[in-house]
């Protein structure tokens, strides 16, 4: 059992690294350091967007309109930082 909560913590900390790099990109662009005329950025973004959007979609639907600023990777960041904690914290109950 213990192999599978470190297991589902690699996960987590795989989608913490991806969204970290999403929320650093999408800042890029809008201060635009980044274009997205240029092909791999572009490639880059739109993987990014394909990997989370699963998971920012169902918060967005949640969450209050807050047009031009999307709260949804922040509540999705904290979430899988508190799924870690949980996971870190209850890991010697299943040994």
């Amino acid at each position: 059992m213990t192999s599978i909560i470190q297991i589902l913590l690699l996960i987590l900390e795989i989608v913490w690294f991806v969204m970290i790099a999403h929320i650093i990109m999408s800042w890029l662009i809008n201060f635009q350091v980044l274009n997205l005329r240029q092909p791999l950025v572009y490639q880059i973004w739109q993987g990014l967007n394909r990997l989370l959007e699963p998971i920012y979609q169902p918060i967005r639907r949640i969450l209050p309109d807050t047009r031009p600023l999307d709260l949804a990777p922040l509540v999705a960041l904290i979430a899988v930082f508190a799924l870690r904690i949980i996971l870190q914290n209850n890991l010697h109950t299943f040994s």
